[in-house]
């Protein structure tokens, strides 16, 4: 089997990467190891989904099957049921992807994949829970599948340990399922969500948030009787001596996510310390140049629509790169204030595209800030923010004609006039 473009996973990036790669006219195969496309999303069947991109509030499967029809409208070639086993380099611009399905172990060979297999949760063996292993400790995810998919209730009392956004909103879903949450409690002095979780899935609800707190022993035998919340020092040790015992039968766990690109891991890819993925270039294109991420397995999203925005832009570089090549020439490195943790992409190119999209989260929240957008030295954007938080996805564009030199970012308090840099 041959195709142009091979793009792996068909969550809502994958969908997304195959529509705008079949756009410029290249063949396309899209494989995904579930039986359906939509991935997480049709687990999520809280609404919130598609406000930016379609203009319109969709639940997580209706956001899916507006992408699914999108589809239908280009000649994508889809693999249902298929598990990936391994890619190789044949050549230059030559990939081979061998995967398994009912009817065996076969290839496809193609000239460009895009990677978009989205994340795993991080488990409690990651992060060092102590105590016993009973029934009862889930991640929120998993909790969201048997819930949502299967119908099937994890607990009647219940800790969340964590504030990413799936455990704010399984809070909420627990509530409304008649179990009782007792807290939400974060490790970090702020909250990992949107604050529009925090405000429809805790405080409209009445479910306490705790920061600077978390979990240091689970208590049971067969099934999870409580749970040890001690507070958290600067220096992240316990305050040991302000310890309190918590009755409950379930733990949650949204403490992070990991990256799905262990299939890539021998391919000597540019990594990213703080992603733990590969390092892009504006088109989303990877240190080998056959190779294009985009989606959670890029960087974590808070918004599906963003995740969708990465995908059509991955997939449609994709389909350049294969077509006609895309236009490389100056290579300009981002740098950045040292208190923004990282930047998508890291790097640019001096070329004749009209505009960059820069993604990048911030380690902390801070108010009262302007962005500083600097070329060759020189200011070319200044952008005022009320807040900006470690929890929410910051999306800057600027126009490449104003970028002559090296690109920089940095914050500075609007009061002061204090550059925020350590």
């Amino acid at each position: 089997m041959k195709s142009d473009i091979v793009v792996l996973g068909g969550g809502p990036a994958g969908l997304a990467a195959a529509y705008g790669a079949s756009k410029q006219g290249a063949s396309v195969t899209l494989i995904e190891r579930n039986y359906r496309l939509g991935g997480i999303l049709n687990q999520c069947i809280h609404n919130g989904f598609g406000l930016h991109y379609f203009g319109e509030e969709y639940t997580g499967p209706e956001y899916a099957q507006k992408w699914i029809e999108k589809l239908s409208e280009c000649s994508v070639n889809i693999m249902l049921n298929s598990l990936v086993d391994k890619i190789e380099k044949i050549s230059d611009k030559h990939l081979r992807v061998w995967f398994k399905n009912e009817k065996g172990l076969d290839s496809i060979d193609c000239k460009a994949m895009v990677l978009s297999m989205g994340c795993r949760e991080r488990p409690a063996g990651a992060i060092n829970l102590c105590g016993t292993r009973p029934a009862g400790v889930f991640s929120a995810g998993e909790a969201q599948k048997l819930v949502n998919i299967h119908g099937k209730m994890v607990g009647k009392k219940i800790v969340i340990l964590g504030s990413g956004d799936v455990g704010l909103i399984m809070a909420r879903r627990m509530t409304c399922e008649g179990a009782e949450v007792l807290g939400v409690y974060e490790v970090m002095p702020n909250c990992g969500g949107l604050a529009r979780n925090v405000a429809q899935c805790l405080n409209d609800f009445n479910i306490p948030l705790y920061l600077s707190t978390s979990i240091v022993r689970v208590e049971g035998k067969k099934r999870v009787t409580g749970v040890w919340v001690a507070p958290v020092k600067p220096d992240f040790s316990f305050e040991m001596d302000k310890q309190k015992y918590i009755e409950c039968d379930t733990v949650l766990l949204s403490v992070g996510l990991i990256p799905e690109n262990d299939l890539v891991a021998d391919f000597g890819l540019e990594m990213s310390k703080v992603t733990g993925s590969a390092v892009v270039n504006e088109f989303y294109q990877t240190s080998m140049p056959e190779l294009f991420i985009c989606g959670n397995v890029m960087h974590v999203n808070d918004l599906v629509d963003n995740v969708s925005n990465e995908g059509v832009l991955a997939g449609a570089s994709a389909g350049r790169f294969v077509k006609k090549g895309l236009p490389e020439n100056q290579k300009i490195e981002i740098i950045h204030d040292s208190r923004i943790r990282y930047t998508v992409p890291t790097y640019v190119y001096k070329n004749d595209e009209p505009e960059i999209m820069l993604l990048f989260r911030v380690d902390k929240e801070y108010r009262k800030i302007m962005l500083i957008i600097k070329s060759g030295g020189e200011e070319i954007q200044k952008i005022p923010r009320p807040v900006v938080r470690a929890g929410e996805m910051e999306i800057v564009k600027i126009a490449k004609a104003k970028i002559k030199g090296d690109l920089s970012i940095e914050m500075v308090e609007l009061e002061s006039g204090k550059k925020m840099i350590k």
